[in-house]
């Protein structure tokens, strides 16, 4: 079993559900010990999956977005980010986030009365994250618990005393949250974010093109102005600077995977000038592709 696992790199599909594996079949549970400002643009890009995610803000000040909202976090502070949620963080100084994922059958099996009365409710409710503040006495307690559970991955019974904590832990949050509503899809929300998700797709699929504000809108038949604010609303970006956003990080992968020429993978993600790429790459990477390549390769 691998603990205390960090990976500084944030994999999903089209539809950015994350890719990577939390745990297995039989111990559904897994640990990370991250830094963001480690990651790819000192950024844990958006992303969601079905596990159910809590994070601890052990330092540093973090922004989180949750689908459309912000945060501004501190030290000290947690986060239950529910299942299937979309959300991203991003520090510009270092800032460590233990943090924990786990199935919610791990709590129980799907098929048992304490899944379908204590667990069902929770992941099918109108609640998608709940921050955690020590001054609140019952939230005091649950970054306690999600100390303690950070604490048991180094105990030799650490599956054990995992599984009693996030029993505990559970408890303590599905004795004072909401979850008198259901979620609720709301057919403008769920048609903005298809929208969204198939520019998205489309830039995945032809960033190595020459692409137009007026190529992403006029794939779903929106008009530029439509794109530009649902670009804001759910991303925080705009159509063009998520487009360089990705051909940068699809050329830091062939960086790092290829021995390919420099001005090769400028032209093969997109950028018709090489000057023009090093100039964008050191900006967004604080290092030359070259350097880059060095530094990541050895």
């Amino acid at each position: 079993m691998q603990l205390n696992a960090s990976y500084p790199k944030i994999l999903t599909d089209e539809n950015l559900m994350e890719t990577v594996q939390h745990g297995d079949g039989s111990y559904p549970f897994r640990y990370y010990y991250e830094n963001i400002a480690q990651f790819d643009f000192n950024c844990i890009d958006w992303h969601w999956h079905k596990e159910l995610e809590f994070v601890y803000i052990e330092s540093g000040a973090p922004v989180l977005w949750i689908g459309t909202q912000q945060f501004d976090l501190s030290e000290g502070n947690g986060i239950f980010i529910n299942s299937k949620v979309l959300h991203r963080f991003y520090s510009p100084t270092d800032a460590f986030i233990p943090n924990f994922v786990f199935m919610p059958s791990f709590i129980a099996a799907q098929d048992s009365f304490i899944y379908q009365k204590y667990v069902l409710p929770i992941i099918s409710s109108s609640l998608p994250y709940q921050i955690f503040r020590k001054e609140n006495p019952w939230q005091a307690r649950i970054l306690s618990l999600m100390q303690q559970i950070i604490s048991a991955q180094d105990s030799s019974s650490r599956e054990l005393l995992t599984s009693f904590l996030i029993q505990n832990l559970w408890l303590e949050l599905y004795e004072n949250i909401d979850i008198s509503q259901t979620r609720e899809q709301d057919p403008h929300f769920c048609a903005s974010q298809v929208r969204v998700q198939l520019m998205m797709q489309y830039i995945h699929n032809n960033y190595a093109h020459a692409l137009s504000l007026d190529d992403i809108a006029g794939h779903v038949m929106v008009s530029k102005s439509t794109a530009l604010n649902l670009f804001r609303k759910y991303l925080h970006t705009t159509p063009i600077d998520y487009l360089i956003s990705y051909r940068l990080k699809q050329a830091a992968l062939l960086l790092t995977k290829t021995e390919k020429k420099i001005y090769t993978i400028s032209s093969e993600t997109g950028f018709n000038n090489v000057d023009y790429f090093c100039r964008l790459f050191k900006n967004r990477y604080h290092l030359t592709p070259t350097q880059y390549r060095v530094e990541k390769c050895f």
